[in-house]
């Protein structure tokens, strides 16, 4: 298995998301559209019910950078939507190495989140990071 500091590197987390998390998301940003946080319209659309906010799983990458190579500074993030999330559902998110320019610790990350009851993407993307020296 390559080291952190590697290509090659992966590391994957388990996030359940719940009722809550799409709430306090709506309420941080602003986003009250009713296919996040209204049952009886989510109903009525194709979903059948309530999905997340596809942000909020996308900063899911997020965590899972920080969890994986501590400080360091996110510089950008594409996102693809494939599949939504529901609430209750646990996602599996994944970030892997693919790339360094070492000589500037210039990381590029795949990231990945999966629904773990079918392992459908539902989210993927790329995210840049530069990466933080070790502390002494």
């Amino acid at each position: 298995m390559p080291e952190k500091s590697e290509v090659g590197y992966s590391k994957t987390y388990e996030i359940t998301v719940t009722r809550d998390m799409v709430n306090k998301f709506a309420e941080v940003t602003g986003d009250f559209n009713p296919i996040h946080v209204d049952e009886e319209y989510a109903k009525k659309t194709k979903f059948g019910r309530c999905i997340a906010h596809g942000i909020l799983i996308g900063g899911f990458f997020s965590r899972a950078l920080v969890e994986t190579w501590g400080e360091g500074i996110y510089l950008g993030q594409d996102l693809k939507f494939t599949n939504p999330v529901f609430i209750g559902d646990t996602v599996v998110v994944s970030v892997t190495l693919t790339g360094l320019r070492t000589e500037k610790k210039i990381g590029t990350v795949e990231t990945l989140a999966r629904r773990k009851s079918n392992n459908d993407i539902c989210v993927k993307g790329q995210a840049i990071i530069m990466m933080s020296p070790p502390h002494p």
